[in-house]
């Protein structure tokens, strides 16, 4: 299957690694600086391959390429503008998270993908996770009974040297803050887990450390769900002195489950009251993982190259990117209001909130 990457950035090695994993036909990549394309292929020993066209515009890319599949893993702030011209050329995507930072992309992108009949999956990698799967299965079945309430805690470090790296990193218009950065796969699992539909959030975001960007650095929120249960968030890039945890708790009547490690890749606590043989593997579960990132894209661009081969949805799709993106505006909302925000969510955009930490 022909494919191209857009954005070569610090996230495109594990788009590039997925590709090769899959053995998806590498066709193009893209980026506005040359030396960034190069030092990515460079990392995969790809750099003399003259078959691996290179691209300054990503519309040229698309109008002279014509690939099956490509992926973006640019600046957030543009990834709707990019999926859209992918829709419109015919182009299966998949979007690096968030999908889009406003609603009205967001639902532009589900419709024209709809409407075009072009496969779009938010790339919520996470889900693929080992611990992520067995919880979402016993989940599926049943095991947890009524659900009481949950909670997913994002405490990592991120330092003045690491928003150095782009100037783009921490504005309103091109990444937001820690919500929508890092703590957007872990706010995805808990929505997804606790049964999607939201009647309410309430949230709270301060800038405590991180004075030289636009956006917070620690946010946490009430969720209520409509079937009943109850739901925490806490992510912040403020834990010294480095990453700490990605934590996701479910309780339900008949069951627990603790997923831990950095990137809710391990199983720390599991207990059902219907528990078998069958359940001591998950208990202590450990899926080893180079970084915060994990190992999930190998297996959503596999999903993703079997849902265009067989016209399905992709397992990850873009009603998937659209709720979390709502999550984390509902609370950017609500933390700038004071109020607790319903939802549906209008039409909210990151950049409504440019300024709120201004001194």
């Amino acid at each position: 299957m022909k494919y191209a990457l857009i954005g070569c950035g610090r996230i495109a090695v594990n788009h590039i690694k997925a590709a090769v994993n899959n053995r998806l036909e590498l066709a193009a990549v893209c980026d506005i600086k040359p030396e960034a394309m190069e030092s990515l292929l460079a990392k995969f020993n790809l750099e003399s391959d003259t078959s691996i066209h290179r691209y300054t515009d990503y519309r040229e890319l698309l109008r002279t390429e014509k690939p099956v599949l490509a992926s973006i893993a640019t600046e957030s702030g543009i990834h709707a503008e990019i999926a859209l011209a992918c829709i419109d050329a015919g182009v299966n995507v998949i979007i690096e998270k968030p999908m889009a930072m406003s609603m009205a992309d967001a639902e532009e992108i589900i419709r024209r993908s709809e409407e075009k009949g072009v496969k779009v999956s938010a790339c919520h990698q996470n889900r693929f996770n080992i611990a992520v799967q067995e919880t979402r299965r016993a989940m599926e079945e049943g095991r947890f009974g009524k659900l009481s309430h949950g909670s997913i805690h994002v405490r990592w470090n991120r330092d003045r040297n690491y928003y150095a790296q782009a100037p783009w990193r921490g504005t309103w218009a091109q990444d937001g803050g820690c919500l929508m950065n890092q703590c957007i796969h872990g706010i995805d699992l808990l929505r997804w887990m606790m049964g999607d539909e939201v009647e309410e959030v309430y949230g709270v975001t301060r800038q405590q450390f991180h004075d030289y960007l636009e956006c917070e650095d620690i946010g946490m929120a009430v969720v209520k769900f409509k079937n009943g249960a109850v739901g925490t968030i806490e992510g912040t890039t403020n834990v010294y002195p480095k990453n700490l945890e990605e934590t996701l708790y479910l309780f339900g009547e008949t069951g627990t489950v603790k997923l831990g490690g950095t990137a809710t890749n391990n199983i720390d606590v599991w207990d059902f009251v219907d528990e078998s043989e069958s359940d001591s593997k998950n208990k202590g579960l450990q899926e080893a993982t180079s970084n915060v990132y994990g190992n999930g894209h190998t297996s959503l661009f596999a999903d993703m190259i079997e849902a265009v081969q067989k016209g399905r949805k992709p397992y990850v799709d873009a009603v998937a990117g659209r709720n979390a993106l709502e999550m984390i505006l509902a609370i950017y909302q609500s933390a700038a209001s004071g109020v607790p925000v319903k939802l549906p969510l209008g039409n909210v955009a990151s950049t409504d909130f440019a300024g709120r930490f201004d001194v």
